[in-house]
C-alpha cells in the first residue's frame, strides 16, 4: 500500500498553473488550466473580475507557485465546493 494519499500526489505535483478566459457576460475568471476549476486567493473565487485583475491574478498566482516549486514547496490545495462534490 502507498503513503501517499490521492491528496498528497495532487499538492505535490508541478502542474500548479492558472490561465484567464472572458465568460459569455465578459467578465473573466482565473482558472487552473488543467481541471478548468476557478481559482481561489483568500477563500474568494476569481471569477467576475475584470480583464486587469483578471491578469494581475494570474500572474501572482502563477508567480506564487514558481517560487514555491524553487523552494520545493508544494502549493496549497484549495478546491471550490462544487468540484468538490459539495453544494
Amino acid at each position: 500500500m502507498n503513503a501517499h494519499s490521492d491528496t498528497d500526489r495532487q499538492r505535490d505535483a508541478p502542474d500548479r498553473q492558472y490561465g484567464r478566459r472572458v465568460e459569455a457576460d465578459r467578465s473573466w475568471n482565473v482558472y487552473h488550466v488543467f481541471s478548468g476549476i476557478p481559482a481561489h486567493e483568500d477563500g474568494a473565487v476569481m471569477t467576475g473580475l475584470s480583464r486587469s485583475d483578471a491578469t494581475r491574478s494570474m500572474l501572482s498566482l502563477n508567480l506564487r507557485n514558481a517560487e514555491r516549486r524553487k523552494a520545493g514547496a508544494a502549493p496549497p490545495i484549495v478546491l471550490h465546493k462544487r468540484a468538490a462534490g459539495q453544494s
